[in-house]
């Protein structure tokens, strides 16, 4: 395990710190834009690229420019749906993703408002449809990044440095112990188990938000 796990990681090493830098940038922003995010894994190209990390600059860095391209992927649905309204809504994507995850979208953001936007972030499908609705709503770009940057920043912050400090640990580690390669990937498997359920708690918490019924009652 500890053999193929430090060859598998030398590899993604070995990759040009500014090229793998950059990688990581752009499939978050495709991640976050204009629907892309439902097919594009900008989530495991992060963790990839954290596991590459070899010094804390490499990693403010990564983690700097991953908030960049986040906001740009955001800043790209903001624009478009101010630009193209509900264009977007009832063309041949927006219709694939459902005109049910749309009313969602739209009414999620009408009853929570800032918060939506920065909770969207972290729920499945909603984080991408939510910058295209704030577009489309009459808020402000400027109230927009006020509530998605933190979000932004959390993400990112969390992904990099776990991943960062899972793969430093057992650089450090695998000439000692033979089952380092094991910790290691429990340890990658906790943290998204752990994103999972965060997502899930939050997800049940804005459940009432998300109902549909709600409106008509």
């Amino acid at each position: 395990m500890n053999e193929f796990l430090t060859w598998l990681l030398d590899t993604v090493q070995s990759v040009d710190p500014v090229l793998r830098t950059v990688l990581a940038g752009v499939a978050i922003m495709l991640e976050t834009s204009v629907l892309v995010g439902l097919i594009v894994p900008g989530d495991t190209i992060v963790i990839i690229a954290g596991t590459a990390v070899a010094t804390p600059v490499e990693g403010i860095v990564l983690a700097a420019v991953v908030v960049v391209g986040a906001l740009l992927g955001e800043s790209i649905g903001f624009w478009l749906g101010r630009w193209l309204g509900p264009k977007i809504r009832f063309s041949w994507v927006g219709r694939k993703v459902g005109e049910h995850n749309w009313t969602r979208a739209e009414l999620y953001l009408r009853r929570r408002g800032g918060p939506a936007i920065f909770l969207s972030r972290f729920l499945p499908v909603l984080h991408s449809l939510v910058p295209l609705t704030v577009g489309m709503s009459g808020y402000s770009y400027k109230r927009f990044l006020a509530w998605t940057a933190p979000a932004c920043v959390v993400w990112a912050a969390l992904y990099v440095s776990v991943t960062a400090a899972a793969a430093g640990t057992y650089r450090e580690l695998s000439d000692q112990l033979h089952y380092a390669g094991y910790v290691f990937v429990g340890v990658i498997v906790l943290f998204l188990v752990g994103v999972f359920v965060v997502k899930r708690l939050i997800h049940r918490r804005e459940a009432r938000h998300l109902h549909l019924e709600d409106e008509a009652g």
